[in-house]
């Protein structure tokens, strides 16, 4: 990677983001001697401007920034750095250096879970239930939705909201399952849900419908 540390004096901005939340934690500041330090011991490291001193986060808290990846940004002057944070960021006990709560949007986890069952997909490894879905083709996969929506259906009129939940989910899993073997994501279908929310869609499809363009 080609960071241009003369620009600033030797020194870049380190943004620092929480990987898997997204809230940005911190920024510091990285010369070369720094950053080198946090590529071979996998904490944030920084250069403290006040000390004069390289400072690694967490060396006396033991809250470390644990590297997760380190991007360059289109000027090779500034980092995003993403990080897994052992506890609060800021040296005033708060989660960021904003005073935010570092909390995690669980639906960010859908996003997540389709990388994951994508990896299943790749590599089909033996003994995954992901897999034995995969290897019994689509029309198993859509089978097993079928039945996933059926038991979501019946919790929802007979049963309780706990297993509503629990059915519900498996009927998720197993529809990201199926558009996995098709090559797609859920993130696809948020897209087509927030395209439909847009207060103009309906007359438009109305309009696509008439010109006889739509399906």
């Amino acid at each position: 990677m080609t960071i241009d540390f003369e620009k600033m004096g030797g020194l870049v901005p380190a943004i620092i983001q929480d990987a898997r939340t997204r809230r940005v934690l911190m920024l510091g500041f990285m010369n070369r001697e720094a950053y080198d330090k946090t590529v071979e011991t996998g904490h944030v490291t920084f250069w403290s401007r006040s000390r004069n001193c390289l400072w690694t986060k967490g060396e006396t808290s033991g809250n470390f920034l644990n590297v997760v990846d380190i991007l360059n940004d289109c000027d090779q002057d500034t980092l995003l750095i993403k990080a897994r944070p052992d506890g609060p960021t800021c040296h005033t006990g708060a989660d960021t250096c904003w005073n935010e709560k570092n909390t995690e949007d669980t639906l960010l986890f859908l996003s997540e879970l389709s990388d994951f069952i994508e990896k299943r997909r790749r590599e089909m490894p033996e003994g995954s239930y992901t897999t034995k879905l995969f290897s019994q083709g689509i029309n198993k996969m859509a089978q097993k939705v079928g039945e996933e929506a059926l038991e979501t259906v019946i919790e929802a009129t007979n049963g309780t909201n706990e297993q509503l939940i629990y059915e519900a989910s498996d009927l998720l899993y197993h529809l990201i399952v199926m558009l996995a073997s098709k090559g797609l994501r859920i993130e696809q279908i948020a897209e087509e849900l927030h395209r439909r929310h847009d207060p103009e869609w309906d007359k438009q499809r109305r309009l696509a419908k008439a010109a006889g363009t739509m399906k």
